[in-house]
């Protein structure tokens, strides 16, 4: 038994028919296929590139794509596809896509989609589907996508007519940024997408015609309860999350600590918001301002594993909690005050209520807690300075962290992929801009690094991108270098090796010991150099710490020279571990 398509529309359209965009065929004909209307709506929601790795069931997006003027990115693996995808939404601040084919096609993207689930990251997913008309009879990688994306995803569902083709993505993306951000899936099946119909029949909403404004503001009288909370404020701090960025927020939050003199502290993207050196911009004293501080102002981050699910936080002090999404106010602990809204439009209008109303006694109060913050940072660096400088051998994975921070520039999008050497990293590296810092965010995805660096550069030609990797990290997704090299987005690749999966070994080691504990995280020693000479770039292989400057320098020369990726391969001490590791902070 088999079913037939749904039944052309007869209803009245909604938005715009035929204009200049359409394709050359569909304008003569007076007719358009689901793939045209696909691009056509993608371009209506801005989107300018697709991520996609080819498959029979969606070549007409393609065709449709190339009508109306937009990029298409071909990679060597969907996970790489919809990484990229999150990172170029991360970057433009707009709707990334990535589009699949049908079944492995859709399930080799899944770690990229619930990694934009859980940072927040707006995507469409578009994948492919059997026919209709094969519905449940067995077709070609056909899976039920929908019910396995639908955990993962703000939106999913399944396009039935070609009529809806345009006016289902621009539901899907309404989704994507309905609160905070993240993902939806779209399906659609392969005869919906090939069918043509009339124009006139298509639904198809028009740009800029039906979006409503995501700068909510909240409720004002607790705008003016967080303004008299600061205002009294002798210890306060903030601390600044990726919410901040996703809604460009930042020049909001850096006027708010400013003017009222606050110690900030940042995570996530919200690295890079004030740059290194500033006066406000605290990071090695987290732990000592939350306990001494009596009041946090927490701005689009959860409680969630990295602030120890709230408990981190001191309890003599009112915790306030702005978020985009009002699920996680008061989510794992308690808060004085919760506010939900645009974090960048609540923060101004927090500035304003405040400006001027401080007075001298809490203002001194206030110069005295920074004070003695700065020199509590001051004496967290020098402790740290001797692993900084260290010239061990094997290297130091804190000598290459500090190295790559002095590396980079105004103009450097530091990425970090992997476990332990990346979490060393934090320690170090300081990027001087926002939108600086990419990460897998609270998922802890390995992989992310190539395609966050494809995209970047894509997103910012200008640009230099730096991805720093775990070798174990680099293996998974190296191959989509060449994916870069190919669509001119050279970029430097650093990688810290161990030749292990060494975060998760030590723990295996503190439990088992020495005969059980290399169990399943050993890898081999593998000369990554190579893999960047064999796509025609530069690579080099590092074993002395003082030639680490030199690497990078020469691989910046090289990427720039050449135009092809750089892989500085740098072997590391295997022995050395991030403090969280040794206390198995990411399971408490």
């Amino acid at each position: 038994m088999s079913t037939t398509a749904a039944p052309e529309s007869k209803g009245p359209t909604r938005g715009s028919t035929a204009d200049d965009t359409l394709a050359r065929k569909s304008r003569d004909a007076g007719v358009i296929s689901g793939g045209h209307l696909v691009a056509k709506a993608l371009k209506n929601e801005g989107v300018d590139t697709i991520f996609t790795l080819c498959g029979g069931h969606i070549i007409d997006i393609y065709d449709g794509c190339v009508d109306e003027g937009i990029r298409i990115i071909d990679v060597r693996h969907e996970q790489v596809a919809a990484h990229a995808a999150d990172g170029y939404a991360r970057q433009t601040g707009r709707l990334g896509c990535v589009v699949t084919t049908a079944g492995p096609g859709c399930t080799n993207a899944i770690t990229g989609i619930a990694t934009a689930f859980r940072s927040e990251s707006p995507v469409l997913h578009i994948g492919g589907q059997g026919a209709l008309t094969q519905h449940m009879m067995g077709s070609l990688q056909d899976l039920p996508h929908v019910d396995i994306m639908r955990p993962i995803t703000k939106f999913a569902a399944s396009v039935r007519s070609t009529e809806r083709v345009a006016d289902m993505i621009s539901m899907a993306a309404r989704e994507c940024f309905a609160g905070a951000p993240g993902p939806s899936y779209l399906e659609i099946p392969r005869d919906v997408l090939d069918r043509e119909i009339e124009i006139g029949k298509a639904v198809i909403p028009q740009s800029g015609h039906y979006r409503a404004s995501t700068k909510a503001l909240g409720d004002p009288a607790d705008i003016e309860k967080l303004a008299d909370i600061l205002v009294a404020a002798e210890r306060p701090v903030i601390l600044i999350g990726s919410q901040v960025w996703t809604c460009r927020g930042n020049d909001a939050a850096i006027d708010l600590v400013r003017a009222l003199d606050i110690p900030a502290y940042f995570n996530g993207a919200g690295r890079g918001l004030l740059p290194p050196g500033d006066p406000h911009h605290f990071d090695r004293t987290r732990r000592e301002g939350f306990d001494k501080a009596d009041v946090i102002v927490i701005v689009g981050t959860p409680f969630d594993f990295r602030m120890g699910y709230g408990k981190r936080l001191g309890r003599g002090a009112q915790v306030v909690q702005i978020d985009m999404d009002y699920r996680t106010v008061g989510k794992n602990r308690d808060v004085a005050l919760g506010l939900v809204g645009d974090p960048g439009v609540i923060l101004a209008a927090v500035r304003q209520a405040a400006s001027g109303r401080i007075a001298k006694p809490a203002a001194q109060a206030r110069k005295d807690w920074m004070a003695g913050l700065r020199a509590a940072e001051q004496a967290a660096t020098e402790k740290l300075m001797p692993l900084f400088r260290s010239d061990a051998s094997p290297i130091h994975p804190y000598r290459v962290a500090w190295e790559i921070n002095e590396f980079l520039t105004d103009d450097t999008i530091y990425i970090g992929d992997g476990g332990d050497v990346v979490t060393i990293s934090a320690q170090a590296v300081r990027p001087h801009r926002p939108g600086h810092w990419m990460d897998p965010g609270a998922l802890g995805s390995l992989g992310v690094g190539t395609g966050f660096a494809l995209a970047a550069k894509l997103a910012h030609p200008a640009k230099e991108v730096l991805c720093y990797y775990g070798d174990g990290s680099f293996g998974m997704t190296a191959f989509d270098m060449e994916t870069a090299n190919r669509f001119g987005a050279p970029y430097i690749a650093v990688i810290g090796n161990n030749s292990a999966m060494n975060q998760i070994r030590y723990g295996q080691l503190a439990k088992y010991g020495e005969q059980r504990g290399n169990v399943g995280n050993l890898l081999g020693d593998v000369p990554f150099s190579r893999f960047a000479e064999m796509l025609g770039g530069y690579g080099e292989e590092v074993r002395d710490a003082a030639q680490v400057a030199p690497a990078l320098l020469r691989a910046r020369e090289a990427v720039r020279r050449d135009g092809k990726s750089a892989v500085i391969n740098i072997w590391v001490d295997p022995r050395e571990y991030a403090p969280g590791t040794k206390a198995q902070t990411m399971y408490k």
